[in-house]
């Protein structure tokens, strides 16, 4: 845990700027370009499937206080496969007031496949944050992402009574908005135990995905609802807006709702671009 894990200080901002670029070579993806300011990098890239580049985003501080600012640009040309996850769960502490800021960028070009696969995020009780991501697709690019909050730590009996979080998602194609999404989480409001809220869950989690022109549409849908409704009624939904297909969690479990996810990656990845998942090694350790 860094020396400034759980309380900011004026002295001690951290900003961060991470920018990726990916092309498709003569057998695989390959990254050309890895430009890093402050303390994001990334390990070297992995080929644990044939072609497709696997990397691993890492924080060394191990955690994000108030006043830091993130910044991560990555950038994934035409028919290039890259799969991005983090080694472990990411971390906004306590703040005494100042907000931190995480902004992330995607490009994906055309015939193009980005997957964004992060672990888990924990919002400790007293943190303000906000996180801002924007995926533009060119003609014919993929994008399967998910995000998973915890807020607060219930199991430590460390609720998510004061700070704030909150969270905009946008998808574009072509220049044209696809889907976007805003949620804001105000600690000890309303919203944590009403009907029409959170009901007393903790952890919410929602998969974005996207591809070509896909038509699977209904039939995709009938398969994931059958693989995971049975087991998972309460806990898992998925819809269809247009050309997106979103699957949402509701539960208390970051590990069930990474593994609901993953079930339904197993399903979707094959629908959408042909290929079966190869899980990340780091999810194993």
């Amino acid at each position: 845990m860094s020396t400034k894990d759980n309380l900011s200080t004026t002295s001690s901002f951290w900003h961060a700027e991470l920018e990726l670029v990916f092309q498709q070579g003569f057998s695989r993806t390959v990254m050309v370009r890895c430009r890093h300011l402050g303390p994001l990098r990334v390990q070297k890239p992995f080929y644990p499937e044939e072609g497709c580049c696997h990397v691993y985003l890492l924080h060394p501080p191990g955690g994000i206080v108030g006043g830091d600012q993130l910044s991560i640009d990555i950038n994934v040309e035409a028919q290039a496969n890259v799969l991005i996850t983090t080694p472990g769960a990411g971390k906004y502490y306590r703040s005494t007031g100042a907000q931190a800021k995480q902004q992330q960028r995607f490009r994906v070009g055309k015939q193009a496949l980005l997957e964004w696969l992060p672990q888990e995020q924990i919002i400790f009780d007293g943190a303000y944050a906000s996180v801002s991501t924007r995926v533009d697709l060119a003609e014919e690019a993929h994008f399967i992402g998910w995000d998973i909050s915890c807020l607060g730590r219930p199991a430590s009996k460390d609720y998510f009574v004061q700070g704030r979080y909150q969270t905009r998602f946008e998808l574009w194609r072509d220049k044209q908005v696809l889907y976007i999404e805003r949620a804001r989480f105000e600690g000890g409001s309303d919203l944590f135990n009403a009907s029409w809220g959170l009901r007393g869950y903790t952890v919410v989690g929602t998969m974005v995905c996207i591809s070509a022109g896909a038509t699977e549409g209904d039939e995709l849908i009938m398969q994931l609802r059958e693989a995971l409704y049975s087991r998972y009624v309460l806990l898992f939904s998925v819809s269809q807006l247009d050309d997106v297909l979103v699957c949402r969690y509701l539960g208390d479990s970051a590990a069930e709702a990474k593994s609901i996810f993953t079930q339904a990656w197993q399903i979707i990845r094959p629908a959408f671009v042909g290929r079966k998942v190869c899980r990340p090694r780091i999810w194993n350790t």
